[in-house]
């Protein structure tokens, strides 16, 4: 099976031509009918067949048109964060993917206390509640009735939505939209086939435009300026990086930190150089946190991938540790994503380092941030709330 995903994976990625008879062609086949009940889900929207519901506050939507990986949640809490410092009150929602209380969802966090585990609440969801403090964060498949937990709860201003670009069922006020600046459009074909979610023209939906990882582009900016001007005219266009930073190190015969996630801020990747570290990670983007981590010089001896969202068992951990032990390393190296599915569940012989990822717009940062607060104003404005 896991065989089967791979190859299913590499060619969703991959921009080879495919043969007339050949899986790829039994995947494009599938990705028409996927594309068909794309576009029937969102004319039945268009012409009110389907009506979407709107709440009593701004709703900010974080969202992508491919499948995975172009940092979603790490906008999240940047936006989130900024528009606090703004003055708003703020509540963050996510679906909670993969955790007990998606479908019923709940309150994750009220920003103080943390309610739900990684487990329950979804790693996404966990993650983001302990990085933001004084702003709670409410999951549901449904973010409706999630929004109106969120407003009865916690009386909001503003309410930031993580991943729900495709969410017709809620009504948006500011739509951004990510995309992998190294990838932006996958290989242009719809799921299964390509990593596309949508075609090109939901585009057409977005407000402003954020290219994630401009510092690693392998497509001409112009190139993807002008695919997004031919689908959503002169609209914002921003550039950002994902920026590695260390969230924690849990030192070796520990279950807890004995640095606190602040203090861990001020520590550089300096101390690895030339260390012998095994990493492992189950992200939407494995190789790309390997090749991150190799660009802290220190000696990878070992690598273990895993899917996204993979809840690890006692066995996964175990065979973790067997091969860092195995290759002698110095370290273990993980993403704070994974971290929020291991955390407590058992004791590392070998110090820890969770690697954690913020969003930089370096020197376009307050030409985002004048872009957000403009939006913020002009809706408050014009609505009736």
């Amino acid at each position: 099976m896991n065989n089967i995903l791979k190859k299913i994976e590499s060619i969703m990625t991959s921009k080879r031509k495919a043969g007339l008879i050949s899986f790829e062609s039994f995947l494009f086949v599938l990705s028409l009918i996927y594309g068909s009940a794309v576009k029937t889900r969102k004319t039945f929207y268009n012409r009110g067949v389907l009506r979407s519901k709107k709440l009593s506050c701004i709703v900010i939507s974080i969202g992508n048109i491919t499948a995975g990986g172009t940092g979603k949640t790490p906008m999240t809490i940047y936006v989130a964060d900024l528009v606090k410092r703004m003055g708003y009150k703020v509540v963050v929602i996510s679906r909670g993917y993969k955790g007990l209380a998606e479908k019923t969802g709940g309150i994750v966090s009220d920003g103080k206390t943390i309610f739900m585990k990684a487990d329950k609440s979804g790693d996404e969801p966990f993650m983001i509640a302990n990085r933001l403090k004084n702003i709670p964060v409410v999951v549901g498949k449904n973010r409706f009735n999630a929004g109106m937990v969120a407003l009865n709860s916690f009386h909001p201003d503003v309410i930031v939505l993580d991943d729900a670009y495709q969410h017709f069922q809620l009504e948006r006020d500011i739509n951004l939209v990510l995309l992998d600046n190294s990838c932006p459009f996958g290989n242009h074909h719809l799921l299964p086939r390509g990593t596309l979610r949508e075609p090109l023209s939901s585009l057409a939906r977005g407000d402003a435009f954020v290219l994630t990882r401009s510092d690693t582009a392998k497509e001409p900016e112009n190139k993807i300026s002008s695919v997004i001007k031919s689908y959503a005219g002169s609209k914002a266009v921003f550039n950002a990086i994902h920026k590695p930073y260390i969230y924690k190190i849990i030192k070796g015969g520990t279950f807890s930190s004995q640095i606190t996630e602040e203090s861990s801020y001020k520590h550089s990747f300096e101390f690895l150089q030339g260390r012998r570290a095994f990493v492992f990670s189950g992200i939407a983007r494995n190789k790309d946190f390997y090749n991150s981590v190799q660009g802290f010089k220190c000696k990878v001896t070992g690598f273990s991938e895993f899917a996204d969202h993979h809840r690890y068992t006692d066995r996964d951990l175990n065979t973790i540790l067997q091969s860092a032990k195995k290759f002698k390393a110095d370290f273990i190296i993980t993403t704070e994503k994974d971290y929020a599915r291991i955390a407590n569940k058992i004791a590392w012989p070998i110090n820890l380092v969770v690697v954690g990822i913020k969003i930089s717009f370096g020197n376009n940062d307050n030409e985002f941030n004048l872009f957000i607060k403009n939006r913020l104003k002009n809706t408050n404005e014009s609505s009736s709330f």
